[in-house]
């Protein structure tokens, strides 16, 4: 006996065969992801995301560079020279004699001033930290974005799928109805060949909505960098008890929400923070800066033919140390500074000009979701009355059919509308669903449903 199962969608039933659920391999019913499962691990997986973090990872490194730029250094050298004719010899004379000296030194040094250049460095590379943190962030976005667009094109596909199947249902069993009429007379042969041609143009098209689900199903895995989709499937929300969110009066509104926290905004507004960091560096060249040096050194001298202390002796003989301040003074540099300075300031413009272009984008963003919203909201409030106006035409056609005062292809018609207007809900209803998911994303909040 074949089992029968009861589906209820938007308070009308549907009584389909078990076998249409079976269009989809077993092993990708088996594990089904939600959207958030399919954020979460593309967010973790996604290689453009992970490219970003090793950005944000070399800013890191760059304000700990500036950092410890705070520290003395320390260098070691070694130096051999070699000097034919007169030269300097151990005991401070001079002889015509070749001489080779070795000498051996360990400095340190210690900026006391810079003109302010190392504190503004610091807080410059905090700046360019933070907004690489930012630019993260804003590529998660966007690849949440992408992930929930490719979501809900498998739903739009399951939906058609749907369909498909309980076109096949119907017009097979009309086939079958058909011949049973035929048998008794009660059916002209040319009527079974059109309602033939009707199944086979069903099944067609039922394995065409079904390739597209496949197609949609690769996208998806592509975007989370799973290596097939064979096994993968997605949960479809329960549109009935799901609560479609409200629409804000104006996109005014969602936009002040969405210049706090969008990351892309908040970058740029930290890049421009940082060209005012840009600028005292730049102007740290007007100052004199103020360095404190110290060291150790000693030195080992051989002339030809003169005797001379052994190596050791020598070393400790020649041992020095040192320590002393350096103040450099800049006085003309052929208006290099005044040059850099000027150039700072012209990138601040440019990068507030950046700033202004970013939240133009974003109220366009925001503008186009707000009106793609509202214009989803009229369709899906006009599918809603087309379904319940379809149905009840199609159930008096398929009456009408029964008795024998409408014929085939009136009772076809009824059906393929019947058909596409409730496709068309529910198509609808997800449009709805998620283009006031997306505005509630603008606003900060998780994108889900």
């Amino acid at each position: 006996m074949k089992k029968i199962y009861k589906i209820k969608v938007q308070g009308w039933v549907k009584v389909l065969p078990f076998y249409l659920f079976t269009l989809l391999p077993l092993n990708a019913q088996s594990k089904q992801w939600t959207l958030r499962q399919c954020t979460e691990y593309a967010v973790s997986h996604n290689l453009t995301i992970q490219q970003w973090d090793n950005q944000r990872r070399k800013q890191e490194l760059q304000l700990s560079t500036a950092k410890n730029s705070r520290l003395p250094d320390l260098n070691g050298s070694v130096g051999e020279s070699f000097s034919f004719g007169r030269g300097l010899t151990m005991d401070n004379t001079y002889t015509n004699r070749s001489t080779s000296s070795t000498s051996f030194s360990l400095g340190t040094s210690v900026p006391l001033f810079t003109g302010f250049q190392i504190p503004n460095t610091i807080k410059l590379n905090q700046l360019n930290l933070e907004a690489a943190t930012q630019d993260l962030e804003k590529a998660k976005n966007d690849i949440r974005m992408q992930v929930a667009q490719a979501y809900v094109q498998i739903l739009y596909d399951m939906e058609i799928v749907d369909v498909a199947k309980r076109q096949v249902e119907i017009d097979s069993m009309q086939v079958v109805r058909l011949e049973v009429f035929l048998e008794n007379g009660k059916a002209s042969g040319a009527e079974v060949s059109q309602q033939k041609a009707t199944h086979a143009q069903s099944q067609l098209t039922a394995t065409q909505a079904a390739n597209n689900l496949q197609l949609s199903l690769l996208s998806l895995t592509q975007l989370l960098e799973l290596p097939t989709p064979e096994g993968f499937s997605v949960v479809r929300p329960n549109l009935i008890n799901q609560n479609i969110l409200t629409i804000p009066s104006n996109p005014d509104q969602i936009y002040a929400e969405a210049l706090v926290f969008k990351p892309e905004v908040r970058a740029e507004q930290l890049r421009l923070d940082a060209t005012e960091k840009s600028i005292k560096i730049a102007q740290a060249g007007l100052y004199p800066t103020l360095s404190l040096n110290g060291g150790l050194q000693t030195n080992y001298y051989k002339t030809s033919g003169l005797q001379q202390d052994n190596f050791g002796t020598q070393l400790k003989n020649n041992f020095s140390q040192y320590i002393g301040l350096n103040l450099n003074i800049p006085i003309f540099n052929r208006f290099s500074t005044r040059n850099n300075i000027r150039s700072a300031r012209i990138d601040r413009e440019t990068q507030q000009l950046q700033l202004d272009n970013v939240k133009k984008t974003l109220y366009k963003e925001i503008q186009q979701v707000y009106y793609n919203a509202l214009a989803a909201q009229a369709k899906y409030e006009s599918c809603e009355t087309a379904r319940q106006s379809s149905e009840d035409a199609f159930t008096l056609a398929q009456a009408k059919y029964e008795n024998g005062k409408a014929n085939i292809t009136e009772f076809n018609e009824a059906k393929n509308r019947y058909l596409k207007a409730e496709s068309d809900l529910v198509q609808a209803r997800y449009e709805y669903l998620y283009q006031t998911t997306l505005l509630d994303f603008y606003r900060g909040k998780e994108l889900n449903f």
